[in-house]
């Protein structure tokens, strides 16, 4: 015992700080934040494009390459000061960064690294949600509609799941964005998508995708990304990120086999583009729960997700004939619900607080997802209503649909022969 305390007397001081720059800490996040950032303009991007029709591949991928131009603005403007500012139900004070210096620490990295890689989260959020519109809204609509929607709807649910708004918080355990992102953006599509209408050939031709090629290999980067996504949202370099970046691993994988395995028993085959599916849907289905499950519990959870997101898109789609395009509310929402849920469900040992309760958890993310779902449903129509105000009506003409938005927006072609 003397022994130890001698030694502790010659350890370096940081190791009884708290806001002391680490930078191991800080080199993980910078190579995190690089991460998030291929996910929307190359990963999303990718994997939307493959999946829409060959007329509007140019135009769906420049909704996600806007998504993350635009939204880093709007973060480092207002969105951050929103989200991670003071205050409880609405954060402020750092408006434009105001106070904010290369030596100032979130915890052990600068903060101007913890706003870079925040504001990654918010640009993909307001990209996924883009997957429900995709072929029939104005290019110029989106655009406000993504500035408006990271300001209005994400950066309060941020706020009050990670930023200190503690009235709106519910004890809720959210490690990486199954609420915050991915429900969220599910939400927000879905209701937009409800309310533009569906394609005018919805359910009258054959809809299908532009490449599978470009699918797989969206899904490729999104699955790499992610490592970034989960691993980072720990802040520091230790075994809680090595833990969420094994177990994100897992439940990809699981993911696909899930969703594999559930279409050869419904249809006979196993698509390339279901299996690109169901790593996403893995994915989603993780994200919440990667700081706190184990091994065993992200076998269960991404397999589940998986089948849980073949389900929705093969059947519970079809049912409600609404027109997600690319089915982002049932991958990213739907799926987010379950990841919410079952983080309460497989709480690894080592990551279970003393006294924990299951039942009382549970509750706590069930408030978290209703919070979630009429806030971003409330607030995702009243923003969309604002962008197509100012932009003139926020679905585009018949002529433009029929013969693809590549063409009439953007005067290109995806592939010029």
């Amino acid at each position: 015992m003397k022994r130890f305390l001698f030694g502790m007397l010659f350890l370096p001081s940081f190791v009884f700080a708290e806001d002391v720059l680490n930078s191991g800490d800080t080199a993980w996040m910078l190579v995190a934040t690089a991460f998030v950032m291929l996910m929307t303009p190359a990963g999303l991007a990718l994997f939307y494009g493959g999946l829409t029709r060959s007329k509007n591949v140019l135009n769906t991928i420049g909704m996600s390459l806007g998504a993350y131009a635009v939204g880093t603005l709007v973060w480092v403007l207002v969105g951050y000061s929103i989200a991670f500012g003071e205050g409880d139900i609405i954060g402020s004070g750092k408006a434009l960064l105001s106070g904010i210096t290369p030596q100032s620490l979130s915890g052990t990295i600068p903060e101007l690294l913890f706003v870079a890689f925040q504001g990654t989260f918010a640009a993909i959020a307001v990209a996924i949600a883009s997957g429900s519109m995709i072929e029939r809204v104005k290019f110029s609509t989106y655009i406000v509609f993504a500035a408006l929607w990271i300001a209005v709807v994400y950066a309060p649910i941020t706020h009050w799941a990670w930023g200190g708004g503690e009235t709106l918080n519910f004890g809720e355990m959210d490690f990486a964005g199954g609420t915050v992102v991915h429900l969220n953006a599910g939400v927000a599509g879905l209701v937009v998508a409800l309310i533009l209408g569906r394609r005018r050939d919805y359910g009258k031709a054959a809809i299908k995708p532009f490449s599978p090629v470009l699918v797989a290999l969206g899904a490729a980067l999104l699955w790499f990304g992610w490592f970034g996504f989960n691993a980072g949202s720990q802040l520091a370099a230790d075994g809680v990120a090595a833990s969420a970046f094994l177990v994100t691993n897992v439940a990809a994988s699981l993911g696909v086999m899930g969703w594999i395995v559930a279409e050869w028993i419904v249809y006979k085959k196993a698509t390339i583009v279901g299996g690109a599916s169901g790593a996403v849907a893995g994915l989603v289905a993780i994200t919440p729960a990667s700081g706190s499950a184990g091994v065993e519990g992200a076998i269960i959870i991404g397999l589940v997700g998986g089948i849980l997101g073949f389900l929705a898109v093969s059947k519970l789609k079809n049912m409600f004939r609404v027109d997600d395009a690319l089915d982002a509310f049932w991958i990213h929402g739907l799926v987010g619900i379950w990841g919410s849920i079952a983080t309460a469900l497989f709480l690894a040992p080592y990551a279970m607080p003393e006294a924990y309760s299951m039942a009382s958890q549970l509750l706590s993310q069930f408030k978290a997802i209703a919070l979630t779902i009429v806030y971003s449903a409330v607030a995702t129509a009243a923003v969309y209503f604002v962008a197509s105000m100012i932009t003139g009506g926020g679905r585009v003409d018949d002529e433009s649909e029929n013969r693809g938005l590549d063409e009439t927006v953007h005067g290109e072609k995806a592939i010029n022969l």
